[in-house]
Formats: C-alpha cells, sequence, structure tokens
C-alpha cells in the first residue's frame, strides 16, 4: 500500500468516524455558549427577534459539539500540514 492510499484510508476512516454519530444519535443535547447567549438577550430585552434562522438544525446539542470539533481538527491539521511544508521548503533552499 502506497503512502497516498494510507493517507486516504486515514482521512476516510477520520470522515466516516465524523458522520457515523451524525447518522445513529439522535436527540442529543448540550447547553453551549449559543444558547447561553440568546436566553441572556431575552432576558435583557424579550422582544429581540434573530436576524437570521439557521438553514439546517442538527439533531442535538452533541452534534454541534462534534462538528465544531470536526472544523477545528481540520483547521488545525490545515495550519499544521502549512507550518510543516514552508519550512521543508526553507530546508530544502537552504542546502
Amino acid at each position: 500500500m502506497t503512502f497516498v492510499n494510507k493517507n486516504l484510508l486515514l482521512l476516510l476512516l477520520v470522515v466516516a468516524i465524523s458522520v457515523f454519530p451524525l447518522l445513529i444519535v439522535h436527540n442529543s443535547e448540550f447547553g453551549g455558549a449559543d444558547g447561553a447567549a440568546e436566553e441572556t438577550i431575552l432576558s435583557i430585552r424579550p422582544e429581540y427577534q434573530p436576524w437570521f434562522e439557521p438553514f439546517w438544525e442538527p439533531p442535538g446539542g452533541e452534534t454541534e459539539s462534534l462538528l465544531f470539533a470536526l472544523q477545528a481538527a481540520l483547521g488545525a491539521g490545515f495550519l499544521g500540514y502549512y507550518i510543516g511544508y514552508r519550512k521543508g521548503q526553507r530546508k530544502v533552499k537552504d542546502m
């Protein structure tokens, strides 16, 4: 198995592990900062109407946490890759 195939297999595994709970776990609840902010705003000004409505409501709060963690992991992976790539370029240039 080549290096590229191993990486693609690992990427598919990560995606499968991330998507599987979205399809299986329903009605999970987790109170986050968005919910707390909304409650605070409504307690201060009950007539407040949000500007936007979400176009997709996840099945539960844990799903939101999963998506947030996945977003953070992908961002960290991209930054780590980019920094390593640039460092490797500089190392090759200095040779």
